[in-house]
């Protein structure tokens, strides 16, 4: 087997409302949908972390590293990506890595296909099911807090019995209220995490850790800048709720950087833009090795077939309607949360392919 072909196709829409995190405010949503074609008619469907704005660079880019790929045998990853992966051309951190993601994670697709197992099958099958959560909590304008708690409770009666919140976008004080709100809301056994996105300073984030430790936050997510090593160590030792982060981390080189630096309890890699499944699975065995849990961030779609591969899976991320109008419409199939979990598909390669004739009306690229 050999592949003939490699493409993007760029998908963006309107969200209900612009939401805002602790520092980005977001009026779209989208897909960046990396489609390779084989001599033998298997088609391998990847996803890419975008960035709004720069659709065609992207499309540079894969244009460019197609020659990297075009020819080879999909079964040959760990070649592939050695040969996609050269920093001194293209590129150590950004868009790169997360086309080079993109790539890799269509080639997976195509290996369960041609194997007819699921990707999490071929990866390790540590799972059949994982806990999930609901990610939400968004900033809206004219959000108060009963929507907050409305939305949270609504998150809950999905199935879930874990809920996320944004923070950072507000003052501290104001915050801390907002976590207090959401806590009373879902009630005492609902796991409840709070995510700053890289919002404060870390004697800001050590803060307001300790005035919201009293409402048994399950951990504190991105609270400074990814490369703020110390901060993050900082932080950690100065509040008993786990720091979670990764996000914004690339390849098994930065995670090497940031697990030795004990940065975090909770390690969060997103394949579609660190460098994709091949390279998720070297950082999971590396917090593996130091007795690190995981907790992807990002596409569901494709996370539900890591985190279920790894002995060391923690929760997976879930988004809904409430952040994406195109929740239900984006796949062909749509996962369901179930008693608090989320189950492994059994159709193979990825299993999620993408919805060609929901999605037409939005292609930008």
């Amino acid at each position: 087997m050999k592949v003939t072909d490699v493409k993007m196709e760029v998908y963006r829409w309107p969200r209900h409302k612009p939401i805002r995190n602790g520092r980005y405010t977001y009026s779209t949503s989208g897909l960046n949908v990396v489609k390779i074609e084989t001599d033998e008619g298997v088609t391998g469907y990847g996803y890419s972390g975008g960035v709004q704005g720069a659709e065609e660079i992207g499309i540079s880019i894969l244009d460019y590293m197609k020659q990297f790929v075009v020819g080879q045998d999909p079964f040959d990853n760990e070649r592939i990506w050695d040969e996609l992966w050269q920093p001194k051309l293209v590129g150590r951190r950004g868009i790169t890595t997360r086309v080079i993601s993109g790539i890799d994670i269509a080639i997976w697709d195509i290996k369960g296909k041609v194997a007819n197992r699921p990707v999490h099958k071929m990866l390790g099958g540590f799972a059949d099911k994982i806990p999930v959560y609901i990610a939400g909590g968004y900033y809206e304008e004219d959000k108060g807090l009963e929507d907050l708690a409305e939305e949270m409770e609504k998150a809950v009666s999905m199935g879930a019995d874990a809920v996320k919140m944004k923070i950072g976008g507000a003052s501290i004080n104001e915050d801390v209220e907002r976590v207090r709100v959401v806590r009373d809301a879902v009630g005492p056994n609902v796991k409840l995490m709070m995510d700053a996105n890289c919002a404060y300073r870390y004697f800001e984030a050590i803060d307001i850790a300790k005035k919201v430790e009293r409402y048994d936050v399950y951990w504190f997510e991105e609270p400074v800048n990814p490369d703020d090593y110390e901060g993050h160590r900082l932080i950690s030792r100065s509040t008993h709720i786990p720091v979670a982060t990764g996000e914004n981390e690339y390849t098994r080189y930065g995670f090497r950087d940031l697990i030795q630096n004990r940065c975090a309890a909770i390690i969060q890699p997103d394949a579609l833009i660190m460098g994709g499944i091949t390279e998720f699975m070297k950082v999971a065995a590396l917090a593996q090795a130091h007795d690190l849990p995981l907790a992807p961030h990002g596409k569901q779609e494709v996370h539900i077939h890591l985190v279920t591969a790894i002995p060391n899976g923690l929760i997976l991320e879930y988004y809904s309607d409430s952040t994406d109008p195109m929740w239900n419409n984006m796949f062909n199939e749509q996962l369901k949360v179930e008693n608090g979990y989320v189950f492994a598909p059994d159709r193979p390669g990825i299993g999620f392919e993408p919805n060609e004739d929901a999605l037409a009306q939005y292609r930008v690229a």
